[in-house]
C-alpha cells in the first residue's frame, strides 16, 4: 500500500511541483529532489528491493546525473532540470532510462517549439500583469525543461518497472 501511494501520489505530486515551480521561476529547489530522493529510498524499503536492484536504480541515477550535468555544461538545460533528471531516474531504473528519455526529448522539444511560437505573438495585457508570465515570455529566457521532464515520467508511469512492483506484479 505504501509503495503504492509513493508511485501514484508523491511521485506525480513531487513531479507536478518541481513543473510547475519551474514553469513560474526557471527554477527546481533541491529540496524537490531531496524529497524525490527519500521517496525513493522508502520505496525501496517498502518494498524490499534487493541490494542488486537499488544498485542498478542508483547507477540509472548516476547516468542521469552524468548526462545532465553535460548538458548544464553545454548550456543545453539549468543545474536543476539535470538535478531533476537524475532524481527520476533513481526511480526508473537502467530499464525505463531510454524510453524516458526518449519521451522527455520529444516533449522538451515541442516545449521549446511551443514557447518560441509564442513569444513571437504580443502579450495580452492581462497576463502581462503577471511576473512569472512576462518571464516566460521573454524571449532572452530559457525553456522551464522541469516541465518536460515531469510530463515524461507521466507519460511512460503506467509501463514502467516501478509501476509494476508498486501494484504487485
Amino acid at each position: 500500500m505504501l509503495a503504492e501511494a509513493l508511485v501514484l501520489v508523491a511521485l506525480p505530486l513531487l513531479l507536478a511541483v518541481a513543473a510547475g515551480w519551474d514553469l513560474a521561476s526557471f527554477t527546481i529547489p533541491n529540496f524537490l529532489q531531496a524529497a524525490l530522493l527519500a521517496g525513493f529510498a522508502v520505496f525501496a524499503v517498502a518494498l524490499h528491493l534487493r541490494a542488486s536492484a537499488i544498485g542498478l536504480h542508483l547507477l540509472a541515477g548516476l547516468i542521469g546525473l552524468l548526462l545532465g550535468f553535460a548538458l548544464f555544461a553545454l548550456g543545453y538545460v539549468g543545474g536543476g532540470d539535470a538535478k531533476l533528471f537524475a532524481a527520476v531516474l533513481l526511480w526508473l531504473g537502467l530499464k525505463d532510462l531510454m524510453p524516458y528519455t526518449l519521451v522527455a526529448t520529444v516533449l522538451g522539444g515541442v516545449l521549446t517549439l511551443g514557447l518560441l511560437a509564442l513569444r513571437r505573438l504580443p502579450l495580452p495585457a492581462i497576463l502581462a500583469r503577471q511576473p512569472w508570465i512576462l518571464r516566460l515570455h521573454d524571449s532572452k529566457a530559457g525553456v522551464p525543461y522541469g516541465v518536460a521532464l515531469a510530463a515524461g515520467v507521466l507519460v511512460i508511469l503506467p509501463g514502467t518497472d516501478i509501476f509494476r512492483l508498486a501494484a504487485g506484479g
